[in-house]
């Protein structure tokens, strides 16, 4: 669902390119490395950048603006495919051939800053500006390695409509509210399942997480150094997720995708948890505007807490750059909150920077707000090296809590074991 942006940026000019040192938190968010000064002239000459996908496809669109701002500038974007990417920057990153800026994905940043391709963010970039949870994406060892570019977190989707069927006016703000619900749909409003959770399988933890964040869990522990998922909250989030399949409100034999949209539309499966691309899939599917009043979106239910995963991607410098002071020039102007305001007219990706939401585009729609308000207590996973080894070992065996009913304090000793085993490599 594409959105145009109100803003304008028709005559952006070169002080729009560094972002004010004015208010920034003394010595920026982290206590770690701080990159070089910027230089204070123009940006000048060429730098590359690589991008994944259809932010790769489009962001030539705004690259026009930056060398129009700053003339004899070039920025030469190469769009790169995801599932190439990893092995792309790790093999630039041994060859030394690395662009002078690129787009990170924010599970990646240990593993680059491990390799030390990574350029420290300079003082000049305020961090305060962008979503907590997202300015510490960046953010390796207390340094933090460029900006969050763009944003998303999940949300519960649910049938207002059904809702309404089922006896719920409201959404549920707990863990049993949305039991509640979630059985309620099953039992008076027709569905064949109630929520639509992924039943383990690649990037389970994405759907599980939230619970244990929002069940006040740390994902560290010994001062940030160690993995810490054998946790009681942890615990407490795995329990409470495997209670849906135990209890047949949820589908043991759910695929990767939990639920489609044709069952979200039919009613099948009236509830899910998915980020805001979602929105504009069950739109289509249900017939376009029409079905726009028969859904809504509401905030991870709370224990302690209410409290979500945040993703996106990361725009990073590297640090072998031969035009380090135009990499991070480009870096702030993607940063600038008008620059993300039409970033997101053009490709739909979320703002980073809060100030960004009160453009009209994101202000007035209601389902964009709710996840506005989710993305100020969202929270990523730690940025150690091994994350995504050790995370595998995580959704192998939450495969078995949900399929098998395993028992979940095992299943998460023998995921502690293998993470205490992997190690962090930091």
């Amino acid at each position: 669902m594409r959105r145009t942006s109100t803003i304008t940026v028709a005559g952006l000019a070169a002080v729009a390119l560094t972002l004010s040192a004015c208010g920034r938190e003394e010595g920026g968010s982290t206590g770690g490395e701080t990159g070089e000064a910027i230089g204070s002239g123009a940006a000048k000459g060429t730098i590359t950048v690589w991008a994944m996908g259809a932010e790769g496809e489009k962001l030539p669109e705004l690259t026009k603006e930056f060398e129009a701002a700053n003339p004899g500038t070039k920025v030469e974007v190469t769009a790169i495919p995801w599932d190439a990417a990893h092995d792309k920057f790790t093999t630039a990153i041994t060859a030394n051939k690395t662009p002078d800026v690129a787009m990170v994905g924010t599970t990646w940043m240990g593993e680059f800053a491990k390799m030390g391709a990574l350029d420290p963010t300079p003082a000049e970039i305020d961090k305060s500006v962008f979503f907590e949870g997202a300015q510490k994406t960046t953010e390796v060892g207390g340094t933090s390695y460029g900006i969050p570019w763009y944003v998303e977190t999940r949300l519960v989707y649910y049938r207002t409509d059904l809702a309404e069927k089922a006896g719920f006016t409201t959404p549920p703000t707990d863990w049993q509210g949305l039991k509640d619900m979630a059985k309620a749909m099953q039992d008076k409003a027709g569905a064949k399942y109630g929520i639509g959770l992924q039943a383990g399988g690649v990037g389970s933890w994405q759907s599980i997480m939230p619970f244990a964040w929002s069940a006040g869990a740390d994902l560290t522990k010994d001062g940030g150094k160690a993995y810490n998922f054998d946790s009681p909250e942890v615990l407490k989030a795995a329990e409470y997720y495997q209670s849906f399949f135990t209890d047949g409100i949820s589908d043991k034999a759910a695929p990767a995708t939990p639920t489609t949209e044709p069952d979200f539309v039919s009613g099948k499966v009236p509830m899910f948890i998915s980020g805001p691309w979602m929105m504009s899939a069950v739109e289509k599917a249900g017939g376009g505007e029409a079905f726009k009043d028969k859904y809504g979106v509401f905030q991870i239910p709370a224990d302690k807490q209410s409290s979500s995963f945040v993703g996106g991607s990361n725009l990073a410098v590297f640090k072998n750059s031969k035009n380090r002071d135009t990499a991070w020039k480009f870096v702030q102007f993607l940063g600038d909150a008008k620059t993300q305001a039409k970033w997101y007219g053009i490709s739909t990706d979320l703002p980073s920077v809060k100030s960004a939401w009160q453009d009209p585009a994101l202000a007035s729609d209601e389902k964009l707000a709710v996840f506005g308000k989710q993305l100020e207590t969202a929270q990523a996973p730690p940025s150690f090296p091994t994350w995504e080894q050790v995370v595998t070992a995580f959704d192998t065996e939450m495969e078995k809590v949900t399929k098998t009913g395993a028992d979940p304090a095992a299943a998460l000793k023998t995921v502690q074991s293998q993470a205490d085993s992997i190690g962090t490599g930091s």
